[in-house]
């Protein structure tokens, strides 16, 4: 069997129609209720309303992304174990609801940091980059964050200076806005001011401290999760390597083995994001993959260019620093010893993470940067047909 093709959906608000989705070949939906704030719990019955909002389109709700982790839980605040149990009562009701996927991540304060979300591809769409000299001149001289020049390098300072000078107010406005993107869904965003109030709350919780709230919050809901039927996938950061001074602890393989370690379980497992992992000098993604295949329970497939000086820019799915090809003759071969084995996660749900903004849907109004229709059609089609040569020519059915 093919992997679980599906595909991001912000709900009702989102300018693709789930009528447009089932015409791309997706099957599943990967979709959150995005419109109840962090921390609050997700009823049984809003969930089972979404899902079949989901079902009378002809599609599934395949993984529930994000349930997101509220800074509370991150930072061990006095009301973390309200948080907790709220959080556990999400995941039953999901379990309920036959929703077995959820996709979380433990990034402090931002989702997501780029630089750039216009940025011209050598085909005319438009794409998202990110350069660490232009985020260093918004932290230095815009955000102006204490004690940030100790967390960048002489040439990095020098370039972002130069790059900052020559900004006009307009674009200094542009990066502000870009760099403080609302979250995907629910359009929440900082402004300046809530930005540095949120990482004051970080100030005195370095890696360590972030890892072990993470542990506690896994060895309080796992448990659930394994009752409830579902698996729990962590996102990686985006991108895998500190910025603003915040600590970050899903960046690389040793990251992953002490999470995996917390609990030996199938529902503590990862969500595999070639672009996130591919943005990290350091990691292989077909190792990586190799490595914790059993524990993949959510895959996003994308792609960058990078460079040595932590540059990188969203390529086309198939092209880029990522052995896409690699990755999913690991990801089929890993499906077919499940299948041997006889588990029942044989689905493996995989989505066509981001894509180009094309000429076809520049029409559309606020379209989230990434999720166009027809950018992740191109790079659902190109996956879906790796998928099968690579199938076939393994002597793996794809029915």
């Amino acid at each position: 069997m093919p992997m679980e093709q599906t595909w991001r959906w912000f709900g009702p608000h989102d300018p693709i129609r789930l009528e447009e989705v089932k015409q791309t070949g997706a099957t599943g939906i990967v979709t959150a209720l995005h419109h109840i704030p962090s921390g609050e719990v997700w009823s049984y019955e809003e969930a089972l309303e979404r899902k079949q909002q989901i079902e009378s389109a002809g599609l599934r709700w395949s993984v529930a992304e994000s349930l997101p982790v509220h800074e509370g839980i991150k930072t061990n605040s006095p009301d973390r174990p309200q948080l907790i149990e709220n959080y556990k009562a999400s995941i039953r009701n999901l379990g309920r609801c036959g929703v077995d996927t959820v996709c979380y991540n433990f990034m402090p304060v931002l989702d997501w940091s780029r630089t750039d979300l216009g940025v011209v591809f050598k085909d005319g769409s438009i794409t998202s980059k990110f350069e660490l000299n232009v985020f260093a001149a918004f932290d230095l001289f815009i955000l102006r964050r204490e004690g940030a020049e100790a967390d960048y390098r002489k040439e990095v300072l020098k370039s972002a200076g130069e790059y900052f000078e020559k900004l006009t107010h307009i674009q200094r406005n542009k990066l502000v806005e870009t760099v403080l993107l609302g979250f995907p869904g629910s359009g929440e965003a900082y402004t300046l001011d809530q930005l540095k109030n949120a990482l004051k709350k970080y100030e005195k919780i370095g890696s360590e401290d972030l890892r072990r709230n993470l542990a506690l919050f896994l060895k309080e809901i796992v448990p659930v999760a394994e009752e409830s039927g579902v698996r729990l996938a962590i996102h990686p950061d985006d991108p895998p390597f500190p910025l603003l001074g915040l600590p970050r602890i899903v960046s690389d393989r040793t990251d992953i083995e002490k999470i995996l370690a917390v609990r030996d379980s199938p529902s503590n497992g990862i969500t595999l994001c070639t672009g996130s992992f591919g943005a990290g000098m350091k990691n292989d993604l077909q190792e990586l993959t190799k490595l914790f295949a059993p524990r993949i329970n959510f895959i996003h497939l994308r792609n960058v260019t990078k460079d040595p000086q932590g540059d990188f820019v969203e390529d086309n799915h198939l092209e880029g620093d990522v052995d896409m090809y690699g990755v999913i003759r690991t990801l089929l071969l890993e499906q077919k010893r499940r299948g041997e084995e006889g588990r029942t996660d044989m689905r493996m749900p995989m989505r066509p993470d981001h894509g180009h903004l094309m000429l076809a849907d520049r029409q559309r109004e606020k379209v989230y940067p990434g999720y166009s229709l027809f950018g992740r059609m191109r790079g659902l089609a190109e996956l879906r047909g790796m998928e099968m040569g690579i199938a076939r020519s393994l002597g793996i059915a794809q029915k």
